[in-house]
């Protein structure tokens, strides 16, 4: 449990903060801009707000930290519409993300989920650490019951991002808790934690004990395998994390024995 807990003291110190800095440069073309900072990872999310008047702000452009230089602490951001807060009942302003303007990173990081193949592991984990805002499973299995989706996609979880504010994603995968972005899905942490696994609850442990599964189309049929299926959608959205295809290989070869 000491060790665990220090895992997450080590995942505070990474992502624990909310970052604001302005935006120093701006490509419309390419849908992109950048700051300077120190001290974040390449697929960290976040937001660029834009300053109408003395009080008054409005929400721009989503964002993800596409590149990152760390002699210089230059980071690229990738621009797309901002669809967390939708009203239709009032007008869209027209304003364009300008130098100046202040980007937000890391919103939303004292938010997690976890996924965990077991209720001991999902109880070890969640209680070594207080100060992270834990939402339950048990929401992101509802979720996945009204979608239709016995195996959850990415697109799944960043629903759950938008409905519950959640900011990083936890999945506990044969020894390992990677640590990802809801949005992005980017992976910002890998790190051990040899917990001892006896059984596994597909598609993950929660209080659920049924799913509904839509008729058909992706995500409707039920999962068959845990750290497979996860592996395959870290892997989706991170094809170059040497780290992962190492930990990938490995548990390869050990399931192959």
């Amino acid at each position: 449990m000491k060790y665990i807990f220090l895992l997450f003291v080590l995942v505070f110190e990474l992502f624990g903060g909310v970052l604001r800095t302005p935006v120093l440069s701006v490509d419309s073309k390419e849908s992109t801009a950048t700051i300077k900072a120190a001290n974040i990872s390449v697929g960290m999310s976040g937001f660029i707000s834009h300053h109408i008047a003395k009080g008054h702000m409005s929400i721009l452009k989503n964002i993800v930290v596409s590149k990152y230089d760390k002699q210089t602490q230059i980071a690229t951001l990738k621009m797309t519409p901002y669809d967390a807060l939708r009203q239709n009942s009032l007008p869209d302003g027209e304003w364009n993300v300008v130098v100046g303007d202040t980007a937000i990173l890391a919103f939303g990081y004292n938010r997690g989920v976890l996924i965990a193949p077991s209720e001991d592991i999902y109880y070890r984990i969640t209680r070594a650490v207080s100060k992270m805002q834990w939402v339950h499973p048990d929401i992101f299995a509802t979720i996945l019951s009204f979608k239709g989706h016995p195996t959850p996609l990415k697109s799944d979880f960043l629903a759950l991002s938008k409905a519950m504010s959640v900011g990083l994603v936890f999945l506990y995968l044969d020894e390992k808790l990677y640590t990802v972005d809801s949005k992005s899905f980017k992976i910002l942490s890998i790190a051990d934690a040899p917990l001892k696994q006896e059984s596994v609850k597909l598609p993950f442990y929660s209080r659920v004990d049924e799913i509904e599964a839509a008729w058909w189309g992706e995500g409707s049929d039920e999962m068959q395998n845990y750290e497979p299926y996860y592996f395959s959608l870290l892997k989706e959205s991170n094809p170059n994390n040497k780290t992962l295809q190492d930990e990938i290989e490995k548990f390869n070869k050990k399931v192959a024995k």
